[in-house]
């Protein structure tokens, strides 16, 4: 009798645990699907930010070109360090795109330029608070999966560490001003 306690206990104790990793690892999907809703409205508003401005900037099409392909690269990318690497071609080319846009005041001027620039600083923020909290569930769901006694639940079922969304190397090193 005794016995059939202790077991039943431990079965209870290993569901409560695998239920744990199940919602976590819902979480982490979640998590994962609020930084794609905002990538794609952000990849929505480019294709439109270009040819709103296209007409305007003849002399930069190649600036535009490449804020294109970057974005249908990004598009592309499934995986966060696939997303991550896309991500770190399309962030200097719209860079650029928006340093040369400060060469068109004419531009700057029509209110449908402004409001898309504006949309896409909106979801530009958006996507880093989504940034942020996937990482932070990413590191629930690893701790889970590393610590005893969730681990061995984690092991048995096939539960496995998950990917942060990280900045590249490049992107780490200090930004060197001139100010001559």
């Amino acid at each position: 009798m005794i016995l059939l306690l202790i077991i039943a206990a431990i079965a209870v104790f290993a569901a409560v645990l695998y239920n744990s990793l199940v919602g976590l690892q819902n979480n982490l999907k979640n998590a994962w699907n609020q930084i794609d809703v905002q990538l794609k409205r952000r990849y929505d508003l480019i294709p439109n930010l270009v040819e709103t401005v296209k007409d305007s900037m003849s002399y930069e099409q190649d600036t535009l070109r490449q804020v294109i392909q970057a974005r249908n690269s990004a598009v592309a990318a499934q995986t966060p360090g696939q997303v991550a690497a896309a991500e770190q071609v399309l962030q200097p080319a719209l860079g650029r795109m928006f340093a040369v846009m400060e060469s068109y005041p004419q531009l700057k001027a029509q209110d449908n330029v402004a409001r898309l620039m504006e949309e896409l600083t909106g979801t530009e923020n958006k996507i880093a608070f989504a940034r942020q909290y996937y990482n932070d569930s990413v590191m629930r769901m690893n701790n889970a999966v590393q610590s005893v006694p969730t681990n061995f639940v984690a092991k048995a079922f096939g539960f496995k560490e998950a990917e942060y969304f990280t900045i590249p190397e490049t992107e780490k090193a200090p930004i060197k001003v001139d100010l001559r």
